[in-house]
């Protein structure tokens, strides 16, 4: 049976362990208790029954007790660094599930820094906080049983400050995690305007945009100052709440001495009460208040970095979306440049395809065909012109909803093979409509060596076209009405390539736009589009005989039409 420990938002428990884990944890940590017990209590119990009566030995064997437990304490804690390893660990495992599907399945651009630096921060700021909190909680129930032991006095001198200054540290961990959240915000913006402004200095500079991306990455300075300030502030109500609660404790008992000596506290009880608040409550707190007043805040943040809230409904089905009438993809007056100073790669271009069309783009080398596919996906923005699909404006969670792009890389998962070619569903597939799919794009002869779709599926084992395969079959299992493939089957042979795509022409309620890695994808399509610098022809493969001298060119024997992607997709 396990118990949830710790929830994120309205998402499901993060922390789910058996009952032995905190069992075990508890025990050890008892160990520990005991120590700390023993420290103060031996001390008082050596002066009063040993050193002050004259009894040398019996104050001996009771610095011996205390020794002892010393040794029984480290081995405690040596065992819980153990427990704790069973306890976070788990919950770093479900982080990176977490983050790995959503970065498959919505694309999201901090997946990486969420699987290579914010789950590592979770898991270690997790482990920190549940050690320095379970150390303080034992460490002040042995001193505060064994401060009740001495003398319950004690206690009205100690316990006080010690709430009060829990209470006020108490106070600030909400404003501290927001204004820590507040702060790395602030700190990721403008490193992301850096990362921007860095690699384009000479275009800023040609384009004589000094002042203006100055005082643009001068207000993210600004921004993140007033955050760190903010932090600040709070940390100095931090600091004094660890002045209440662990350092006046020791005034207070020093001031108290009289009156305490007077209502029946012995000189050792006294002496065991300044051990357990120097030696052990004080750094006991100190570890506390600066590891969860740090950590807590940072382990808050990244939580719900790392795990957003759940959408509030399923999104509406792609079929729902598509305006009646409006073409698949539509281009008008799209211009993009790569640089404020460069030369565009699509120059005012306008372009239609119908829904259920086919059409292939071709055109040299570097010509800016991956660049054309990129825009239509949303990846890259036109600096002007609209680019629409199935009627809905991009870049757009609608659009976004009804296209998918299979880029030359194909990304394939561990898992199994079902789990991959699922990844672009809502629901797992049904079997019958996976091998059908398998059949029409052409997987049926890999699914069948693999051993079916349950069979374990690892990437480095597959080959380039293997590879593609499994990308295109999920691409076609996708509920998105347009596709496209930006040279993705360029690593199959040509029978391959023209079987999956004509699975895709003829998808039912599908279009399809392909980045010709072959010439003869431009036969099978209904329309063409040669891209030629700022000059385009379109049509279909006989009107462009008859009027393009470069797609006469492209046609030649041994002329290849395909090309390398210019950036990473």
């Amino acid at each position: 049976m396990t118990a949830p420990l710790l929830r994120v938002g309205r998402g499901a428990p993060l922390l789910r362990v058996g009952r032995a884990v905190p069992v075990r944890l508890v025990g050890w940590s008892l160990l520990e208790a005991g120590q700390t017990f023993l420290l103060g209590y031996a001390l008082a119990r050596a002066l009063d029954a040993g050193f002050l009566a004259g009894d040398a030995r019996t104050g001996l064997w009771w610095l011996a007790a205390a020794a002892g437990a010393v040794v029984a304490g480290a081995y405690g804690t040596r065992r819980v660094y153990a427990v704790v390893a069973d306890l976070v660990e788990p919950v770093r495992d479900r982080l990176v599930a977490g983050v790995v599907a959503r970065g498959v399945r919505e694309a999201d651009p901090g997946a990486l820094s969420g699987l290579t630096q914010q789950a590592e921060i979770a898991r270690d700021t997790l482990a920190g906080l549940v050690l320095v909190s379970r150390s303080f909680v034992f460490t002040a129930a042995g001193a505060l049983t064994g401060l009740c032991a001495l003398a319950p006095p004690l206690l009205l001198v100690v316990l006080p400050p010690l709430l009060a200054g829990l209470a006020l540290f108490a106070a600030t961990l909400r404003p501290l995690a927001r204004r820590q959240e507040a702060f790395l915000a602030a700190d990721e913006a403008l490193a992301a305007e850096l990362g921007e402004v860095g690699p384009g200095l000479r275009d800023v500079t040609a384009a004589g945009a000094e002042e203006e991306v100055a005082a643009r990455t001068g207000q993210r300075v600004d921004a993140e100052f007033r955050a760190a300030r903010a932090l600040a502030r709070w940390s100095v109500v931090r600091v004094a709440a660890l002045a209440v609660g662990g350092q006046l404790p020791p005034v207070l008992l020093l001031a108290a001495a009289p009156w305490l000596l007077a209502h029946g506290v012995t000189a050792g009880a006294l002496v065991g009460a300044l051990a357990y608040v120097t030696q052990s409550l004080l750094p006991a707190l100190q570890n506390l208040v600066h590891g969860l007043g740090t950590g807590g805040a940072r382990l808050t943040v990244v939580l719900r970095r790392l795990r957003p809230p759940p959408d509030p409904g399923p999104p509406p089905t792609p079929a729902a979306e598509v305006t009646p009438g409006a073409p698949a993809l539509s281009f008008s007056a799209v211009t993009f440049a790569y640089g404020p100073a460069s030369t565009p790669v699509l120059d005012g271009l306008d372009l239609v395809v119908p829904y259920g069309g086919h059409l292939a783009v071709v055109g040299p080398s570097g010509i800016g065909k991956s660049t054309l596919t990129a825009v239509a996906a949303g990846l890259l923005h036109p600096a002007h012109g609209a680019v629409r699909v199935c009627g809905h404006p991009v870049p757009g969670a609608r659009a976004a909803a009804l296209r998918v792009l299979i880029p030359q890389e194909a990304y394939v998962c561990t898992g199994t093979l079902a789990e991959n070619l699922g990844l672009l569903r809502p629901d797992p597939v049904p079997g019958p409509e996976l091998l059908a799919a398998a059949e029409k794009v052409g997987l049926t002869p890999l699914l069948d060596r693999l051993g079916g779709p349950d069979a374990p599926v690892r990437p480095a084992t597959l080959s380039a076209g293997e590879r593609q395969l499994i990308a295109l079959t999920r691409a076609y299992l996708s509920p998105a009405p347009l596709a496209l493939l930006d040279e993705a089957t360029c690593h199959l042979d040509a029978e391959a390539e023209a079987r999956a795509e004509t699975a895709f022409a003829t998808r039912p309620g599908g279009t399809l736009v392909v980045v010709a890695h072959r010439i003869d994808s431009a036969r099978r399509a209904r329309r063409i589009l040669v891209m030629d610098g700022p000059r385009t022809a379109y049509g279909t493969h006989e009107d462009l005989l008859r009027t393009c001298a470069l797609y006469r060119e492209l046609l030649a024997p041994g002329e290849a039409a395909g090309s390398q992607p210019p950036l990473a997709l």
